[in-house]
């Protein structure tokens, strides 16, 4: 069974930087989208960003500017560069991958934007 494994998450004080990664445990045939969701406490789980295999990229509007993604379709990663962090980024990041082969997510990894 595929497994995404995330890593990089952490506390970073406001203003700061962090790059999650996310790598499938094996290949993962005709991947369609990758990409990242966040949920804070109380709060409904919500994309932060998407990257199609042709590399389009979708953004919230709240991260735009600040996040990046970029994926390579080889190792079938998919990392999120996350700058100027503000406290409100705060959450549970999760990877996501939609493939011909079916619906993945990671276990998730925690965010943490305080001083």
């Amino acid at each position: 069974q595929v497994q995404l494994v995330e890593s990089g998450g952490g506390l970073v004080q406001p203003g700061g930087s962090l790059r999650l990664s996310c790598a499938a445990s094996e290949s993962i045939l005709s991947i369609v989208v990758m990409g990242w969701y966040r949920q804070a406490p109380g709060k409904e789980r919500e994309l932060v960003a998407v990257i199609s295999s042709s590399g389009r990229m979708s953004y919230a509007n709240s991260v735009k500017g600040r996040f990046t993604v970029s994926r390579d379709n080889a190792k079938n990663t998919v990392d999120l560069q996350m700058n100027s962090l503000k406290p409100e980024d705060t959450a549970v990041y999760y990877c996501k991958v939609v493939a011909g082969s079916g619906l993945y997510w990671g276990q998730g990894t925690q965010v943490t934007v305080s001083s």
